[in-house]
């Protein structure tokens, strides 16, 4: 399913700093190894461990930011300060173009291609939608099933009259604990790439930086059962973090039509093998994923642009949006009809309940006054997003620095599994018997043909609320757990409830998604009290936090909308209390509508999603009517954690030292205030001398500059040095691979390789991959040029667009190039066209401009 042709591959171990000829080293343990060695990624057996979480004794060097809260709460004004050990770990990530090397092999290529044509790349993307929506509809089947089961056996176990607390716990704990502990397992032992939503190493992705093992087929596999065996254990996570994850791996994959690891390769659309093509089908699954999710075709299409994508162009929007479209269309269409893999007719009836994930039937107008509660959830929303940022930052450091500690890789990784199981274990205890701390809340209803919602369904009258007594008239569908409860069928028709429920058990007795639609049922003013809402909210939060760390795939979007909503209703039930809920002027004061407000503003506070979040929201709520209260909610919260934090995601990339450049250059001068960067040019961050080659290099000055350096590309000047291209490191070491087979070293003359394109994407994710199979072959062509006096034309192969800027130029303007057009290099030239300096990712970081800058 998902391709490894490309993914596997670290063209150069360093990162992309040719600018300085000294080799970066890693402590790893009692071991220094240079960065070529581990091919660019620093892991333990390929992808066993985290680039943190190696055997290293010296943990209480690692770095100052386990003690410097300081470095966790920065506003996005403030850049990122990195230790030294993080900045040795940002070396070990290489870079990759977004466009291929304009070359003569590739034009050579593209000239065999058949005509430009589009169908076959709208095919793709009707096939990647399809199937995006098949698996989100099986992944949801998978949670649904479990969770289901689970429910309702203990359920039956807590009814009225038994309350045999003991045998529920037991059961849900045992039935629980086996699908924990196969997901954990799953992602410890097989593919720890698995852990989490994977939207940091996705972003970081097609923000330009390799990721090893992110779209891979293993990887696949594991984030499908792990999310669905998580989520439906009843684990405090969601999964629509693995569903984009998931949707850009099926991209990756099926627009390729390869898999290594399956062994298959059908030369169909081979014109799409190619980086742009391959990372635009990435973005268009990463939209289909939210589309599965949400059931939002346009939120997927935005958030991909908003978020996922640091490159887009228009055309690309229709494609990408047809193919959320079809990917929620096939999952709406099947969940029509399946419900736990149960058949339950109806296929192609699209359900307003099934199709809306937390649809509100009961629309309330909106009143300019509820903007001012607006604004201040979004204020709250800012401040709790940034609380849980931070806690989630402090707990991955914690987490880190205790499992450094471990020597032993069995050790550790029965730790890892461990720690989700105590975070279930938690889960199972709380569900169960802090409802039993709570007293049943009085409740009655009368029933008619006339108490009927949108649906059909029959409901209570909200109006038959008296606010003076202690009567609460909810919905029905409300957790009795051990209270009692009596209905009683009247012969025309008319059903008299009068029983009472457990308002704790309403929230923790339930899954996220159900506990979600109750904090967002309109007409229920008095449902939820202050204690049964705050106690949720404490304990959640800190599971929350918590369990997103663990080893398990999870997404947080359902924690976020869940811990937002709580304290939404809270606000709500305050002002109901203040105000009454008997004047018609007042109908918006509903604590359903604050529930709504708080979800959105929590899930912008961390998130600090904007346009997307506010079209996907109404996309799950059906709520257009609260469209402008929502966008208000969303800048206050984002202007506020902006304030405070970066976002999560760009968080979790500054935790693992993944490569990042943001949207717009950030430094402070010395004086701490804002500078403009138009003020500085690139000769005042450029690295230099670079590390040049020529269009004709002998063999043996070429092996000795890839032994000697690891920087991902070289300049490439005329005999009279002048710059004429650039090649990478990838290209070369392609070369020598096929002069080495061919034996075509053994020569005094310039040798001319015949290397189609098509021979670099075979190569790319191929043995070339193994560091120790390219020190071996750069030892053997090294070898065989000691014998010979050969040197390589590079002409045909090199990008002969290679973009140059002058020593002059806007130091704003060229992060503006580099970052739009998806650059990797970029040489800087003096007044003669001779390369005097190069810029590449990391000499564009936010910590890299505040030292260059300051200290020049």
């Amino acid at each position: 399913m998902a391709s490894e042709n490309a993914t596997e591959l670290h063209e150069n171990v360093a990162g992309d700093r040719n600018g300085t000829n000294n080799t970066t080293h890693v402590n790893i343990g009692s071991t220094t190894t240079a960065n070529a060695s581990n091919d660019g990624h620093i892991d333990h057996d390929g992808d066993d461990e985290d680039i943190y979480n190696e055997f290293d004794q010296e943990w209480n060097q690692i770095e100052d930011s386990l003690v410097d809260m300081k470095k966790d709460l920065h506003g996005t004004t403030k850049n990122h300060q990195y230790s030294t050990r993080e900045r040795n770990l940002l070396q070990a990530y290489d870079s990759q173009d977004y466009l291929p090397p304009y070359s003569e092999v590739y034009l050579e290529w593209l000239k065999q291609q058949p005509n430009k044509r589009e169908w076959d790349r709208w095919l793709v993307m009707g096939i990647i939608g399809f199937l995006v929506g098949v698996t989100g509809f099986l992944l949801h089947q998978v949670i649904d099933l479990i969770a289901d089961t689970k429910w309702k056996v203990a359920k039956s176990l807590l009814e009225y009259g038994k309350e045999d607390y003991g045998l529920a716990w037991l059961w849900i704990t045992g039935y629980s604990l086996p699908f924990l502990l196969v997901s954990t397992c799953l992602v410890v032992y097989f593919r720890p790439s698995a852990a989490g939503s994977g939207m940091p190493e996705l972003i970081g992705f097609m923000n330009g930086t390799m990721m090893r093992h992110i779209f891979n087929l293993k990887t696949f596999v594991v984030k499908f059962v792990s999310c669905g065996l998580a989520v439906g254990a009843g684990m405090p996570v969601g999964p629509e973090g693995p569903m984009i994850h998931i949707g850009s791996m099926i991209g990756a994959g099926v627009s390729q039509f390869q898999s290594k690891t399956l062994g298959i390769n059908v030369p169909l659309f081979t014109r799409f093998r190619n980086s742009e093509d391959r990372r635009n089908f990435i973005s268009a699954g990463a939209a289909a994923g939210i589309a599965s999710a949400f059931g939002a075709p346009v939120g997927g299409l935005l958030f991909a642009m908003e978020e996922v994508s640091s490159f887009w162009n228009m055309k690309l929007s229709w494609q990408v949006f047809f193919c959320s479209m079809t990917s929620a269309f096939t999952t709406d269409l099947f969940n029509s009809a399946f419900s736990g893999f149960r058949y339950t007719g109806g296929f192609g009836q699209f359900s307003t309940k099934k199709y809306i994930l937390f649809v509100i039937e009961d629309g309330i107008d909106m009143n300019l006054l509820a903007l001012i509660p607006s604004i201040i959830l979004g204020v709250v929303g800012g401040i709790m997003g940034s609380l849980f940022i931070f806690t989630n930052l402090r707990l991955a450091k914690l987490r880190r620095r205790l499992q450094i500690m471990v020597t032993d890789i069995k050790i550790l990784r029965i730790l890892r599994v461990l720690e989700p199981t105590i975070v279930l274990l938690l889960v199972c205890l709380f569900s169960i018997f802090i409802p039993a701390a709570f007293n049943c809340t009085k409740m009655e209803c009368k029933l008619d043909q006339n108490s009927l919602d949108n649906s059909g369904e029959r409901v209570c009258n909200p109006y038959q609320t008296e606010y003076d007594t202690n009567v609460v008239i909810p919905k029905p569908n409300v957790e009795h757990y051990t209270c009692p409860w009596n209905s009683i069928k009247f012969d025309n028709g008319t059903e008299y409830i009068n029983g009472s429920y457990n308002e704790a058990a309403t929230l923790f007795f339930v899954t996220g998604e159900k506990a979600i639609q109750q904090l967002f049922s309109r007409n229920t003013h008095l449902e939820f009290g202050y204690a049964s809402l705050i106690t949720f909210l404490v304990v959640y939060f800190f599971l929350a936090c918590w369990a997103s760390g663990t080893n398990i795939s999870c997404g947080l979007v359902v924690p976020m909308l869940l811990i937002g909503g709580l304290y939404g209703r809270i606000l709500g039930r305050i002002f109901v209390d203040i105000f009454g809920i008997n004047d018609d002027i007042l109908d918006w004061m509903d604590p359903g509508a604050f529930a709504l407000l708080g979800a959105v503003s929590f899930f912008a506070g961390v998130s600090r999603l904007t346009m997307s979040l506010a079209v996907i929201m109404v996309e799950i709520t059906n709520d257009i009517q609260f469209l402008l209260l929502i966008m208000t909610t969303i800048m206050f919260s984002k202007w506020v954690g902006d304030l405070m934090t970066h976002s999560i995601y760009h968080s979790l990339l500054e935790l693992k030292c993944i490569p990042f450049l943001d949207i717009e250059p950030v430094y402070r001068g010395e004086t701490g205030e804002q500078t403009n960067l138009e003020l500085y040019q690139v000769k005042h961050i450029m690295s230099k001398p670079p590390v040049i080659v020529r269009e004709v290099e002998s063999l043996s000055n070429l092996i000795n500059i890839l032994k000697s350096t690891e920087h991902g590309g070289f300049p490439v000047v005329s005999s009279s040095d002048k710059l004429t291209g650039l090649i990478t490191r990838f290209q070369l070491m392609t070369l020598l691979c096929k002069g080495v087979i061919r034996d075509a070293l053994e020569t005094d003359q310039v040798i001319d390789l015949q290397v189609d394109f098509s021979e670099f994407n075979r190569m790319r994710g191929h043995r070339l991959v193994d560091p120790k199979l390219t020190q071996d072959l750069l030892d053997r062509t090294k070898l065989a040029s000691t014998r010979a006096n050969a040197s390589l034309d590079l002409t045909r192969y090199m990008n002969k667009s290679a973009l140059s800027v002058p020593e002059w130029f806007s130091l704003h303007r060229a992060f503006v190039i580099f970052r739009t057009l998806g650059m990797r290099h970029l040489p800087v030239v003096n007044e003669d066209n001779q390369v005097v300096g190069i810029i590449t990712r990391k000499d564009l970081m936010g910590f890299n401009i505040d030292e260059k800058l300051t200290t020049r």
